[in-house]
Order: C-alpha cells, then sequence, then structure tokens
C-alpha cells in the first residue's frame, strides 16, 4: 500500500503526540521524504524497502539517533554529507543499497569516516579498531551528490577524492612554510623543521611543503577558534589516526 505525504505526515504527528516519536513506513513505495523537514523532534524512522534516493530533508531531524534505510535506491555515499550534522545518529542501517558499491570494506570505511559516532551500522556493532582505521581506509565526504555520475556506489566527486587530484591551483597551494610557522609560533607550538622532506627531489618537496603547510596552516587557525570541547574533539580524532598509521606501519614491517 503506498502512503500518500499526508498519510505519513498524519502517522508522524501521531507518533510524537503519543511521545513515542517514531516514523514507521517500511514498504510504503516512498521516493519523497521531504516531510522530514518538517518532523525535527523524530528520533527513529524506519524507511527500508522503498525507492529513496535523495536524503537531504533528514539534515534537519536533529533529534534522530536511529535510521533504517535498507533496500532503498541510494545511490551515491555522498548523500552521507546530510546526516554528518545530526549529532544524536548512532545506528544506520544502509545495507543493500547502490551507494555500498563492489567493496564491503570501503564502503564501511566511509561510513564510518564520515559518522563516527554510530554505535552499529549494518546491524553490526561499531568497534574503536574500526574508527581508527576509517580514518586512513574511508572516503572523507565534503560535499553534497552532484546527482550526476554515479557509477558502483561512488560519485564522481568521492571517487576523485578517494584517488587524490594531482593537479591544484597555485591559489590553493601558495602557504608558505614563514607563514606556517608564524602561526605555529602564536599557538606556542615547535616549528617544523626545515630538512623533513630533504629526502625528496627539489620539485617534490616543493609541493609537498606548500601542500602541506597550506592544510597545516589552515588547522592551526581554525584552532584558535575552538572552545575546551572543541579542541577535545580534535585531540581524540588525532589519537584515533594516529593509533592507526603506527598499526599500518607496524603491518608494513
Amino acid at each position: 500500500m503506498r502512503l500518500s505525504r499526508a498519510a505519513v505526515l498524519a502517522q508522524a504527528k501521531a507518533a510524537a503526540l503519543d511521545g513515542v516519536r517514531r516514523l514507521n513506513c517500511w514498504g510504503s513505495h516512498l521516493t519523497d521524504i521531504s516531510i522530514c523537514r518538517d518532523l525535527p523532534n523524530i528520533e527513529v524512522i524506519t524507511f527500508s524497502v522503498n525507492g529513496i534516493s535523495d536524503l537531504e530533508p533528514l539534515h534537519q531531524c536533529q533529534n534522530l539517533s536511529e535510521l533504517y534505510l535498507r533496500r532503498n535506491n541510494i545511490r551515491s555515499l555522498d548523500e552521507l554529507f546530510y546526516l554528518k550534522t545530526l549529532p544524536r545518529l548512532r545506528v544506520l542501517w544502509l545495507a543493500e543499497n547502490p551507494c555500498c558499491g563492489p567493496d564491503p570494506h570501503r564502503y564501511r570505511m566511509t561510513v564510518l569516516r564520515n559518522l563516527p559516532s554510530l554505535q552499529k551500522l549494518d546491524n553490526q556493532a561499531v568497534t574503536e579498531e574500526e574508527l581508527s582505521q576509517a580514518l586512513v581506509d574511508g572516503v572523507e565526504i565534503t560535499a553534497p551528490p552532484a546527482r550526476s555520475g554515479v557509477e558502483n556506489g561512488w560519485s564522481e566527486s568521492t571517487a576523485s577524492s578517494a584517488a587524490g587530484s594531482t593537479t591544484e591551483p597555485e591559489s590553493e597551494l601558495s602557504c608558505s612554510l614563514e607563514e606556517t610557522t608564524k602561526t605555529q609560533e602564536e599557538l606556542d607550538m615547535k616549528p617544523a623543521p626545515r630538512d623533513k622532506y630533504s629526502s625528496f627531489s627539489p620539485q617534490e618537496t616543493d609541493c609537498s611543503c606548500k601542500k602541506r603547510n597550506n592544510v597545516l596552516n589552515a588547522i592551526l587557525l581554525l584552532m584558535k577558534e575552538l572552545d575546551a570541547e572543541g579542541l577535545e574533539i580534535i585531540q581524540q580524532t588525532v589519537v584515533r589516526r594516529l593509533q592507526a598509521f603506527q598499526k599500518k606501519e607496524l603491518q608494513e614491517e
């Protein structure tokens, strides 16, 4: 039976009035979930076995803690962009969607890299080891889906991020080592040694230093704007990423 927008809204409002704050539209032939924009207090949504492809309306559901989207038509993992702003999301079931692609490990690592607060993904508990590994193996999603060029669950933008760009505008790499050192001194941090990249060729050193210093300078400047809670989150992320790199180095040895 196909539920109309009015029927879905009536069901959601009834659930909210009962204090349940759950919406169950399993197998309802839904393709449009724009009604979610009107449900900021909903906590549990079941949209499994439908034809949903666009998750944008869900970013309004700030109290959402559980989301079930198994067997829909979600074609790109870039749709996760809209879930990254949900602070209470702990359970996500996304399996059996085109966005899962042919590589289960890459899929799971990418989801966890972008949603590190998840406790359960596809009915499987998330471990600390996975969260650390996701920082290395997962793809960071920084923009909403383009709605085109999607193949095997990976949009052109996500695939580009995974592969890494080999050419960047000079303006994006204009930060000098001196500027980065100045920022580090302002934050009472030890400047990076100038011989850090001495093992590379001059051309590789120039490109690597510019890109690294540009990123580092941006991060250091943004840190000035963070409060204690924000800095703690940064610290936890850095610790996990260092652990992942150390584990990778041990495996290579």
